[in-house]
């Protein structure tokens, strides 16, 4: 079954290593915002962007990839400034990856079942700079439900020699499925800048590795993300009374905050919440990372 996608600033699948044409960066910037403040945010966008006229809205799925020691978690609780995520995306509610069916059988391979079109990615971050590589491939519907997706959804070849094309080469050569990401996602252009600007909330995560932290399903992080992506760092005039409603500026990553939430004692205060924000109403651009805030 071939899906449609949202429309993607990288597809190229050029690297520096590749005769292709080089891949162009764009900055991101994030601001957390507050469960109770959420509906004030989209209120916002809704008053000041224009929806995207093709995806305005849905749900977007991830199963991210890592080193078997987690190295790309690493760099990010440690604020590196260069990092790489390998994940394979794809789109929909009816293929939610915290099921342990969606979408068909849970038997992988099954003779005559429908395939998913997903997106095997590399998303390079450099600073606030970023680029992405995206192809596209075919997928057995059964290889993305939630007791299917340890064995990768792709074959794990064809992901190793994929990100080699993206240049990227993963240490002891072969990448790990480590986590299943899902949230609601409100898209937007700035009509000023152009910029485009996303709102994700209800964000849930399922540990898909054996053996890694207490192997929840389906935890959600609290509040929501709004992201600015453009060729600039700037704040758009019409984007700044974010910061005015109580949200603040922030290197979140899905990807460490869900596996910092499931490595967590259940029950803890802090335990869902992105490491810095656990005041009850931060100041406007008032929380930096953890090692930020420790000076590092």
């Amino acid at each position: 079954m071939k899906t449609t996608a949202p429309a993607n600033l990288h597809i190229s699948p050029s690297s520096r290593v590749s005769a292709g044409p080089r891949l162009s960066e764009r900055v991101e910037q994030k601001l957390f915002v507050r469960p109770d403040h959420i509906g004030l945010a989209l209120g916002l966008l809704l008053r000041t962007c224009r929806r995207d006229p093709q995806f305005p809205g849905g749900q977007v799925n991830s199963l991210y990839f890592d080193t078997v020691d987690l190295e790309e978690h690493r760099k990010s609780d440690a604020g590196e400034l260069a990092k790489d995520k390998v994940r394979i995306r794809w789109y929909g509610d009816e293929l939610d990856p915290h099921r342990l069916e969606a979408g068909g059988s849970s038997s992988v391979g099954v003779p005559g079942e429908r395939s998913v079109e997903v997106w095997l990615e590399r998303k390079s971050r450099r600073a606030f700079a970023s680029t992405k590589q995206r192809l596209a491939v075919e997928a057995p519907a059964s290889a993305l439900t939630f007791t299917a997706l340890e064995e990768g959804i792709v074959p794990a070849a064809l992901l190793v020699d994929t990100m080699a094309r993206f240049g990227l080469f993963p240490p002891g050569g072969r990448f790990c499925p480590v986590i299943a990401i899902s949230y609601a996602r409100c898209r937007f252009t700035e009509p000023v800048t152009g910029f485009r600007v996303s709102l994700d909330w209800r964000i849930r995560s399922s540990i898909v590795k054996p053996g890694l932290a207490l192997g929840e399903r389906g935890l959600v992080l609290p509040g929501a993300v709004v992201e600015i992506k453009g060729p600039a760092f700037h704040m758009p005039p019409a984007l700044r009374p974010l910061a005015d409603i109580g949200s603040s500026w922030t290197r979140y990553s899905k990807y460490s905050s869900s596996l910092d939430a499931h490595a967590s004692a259940r029950g803890s205060v802090s335990r869902a919440w992105p490491s810095g924000v656990m005041e009850r109403a931060p100041g406007p651009i008032g929380w930096v990372s953890r090692t930020e805030q420790n000076g590092e």
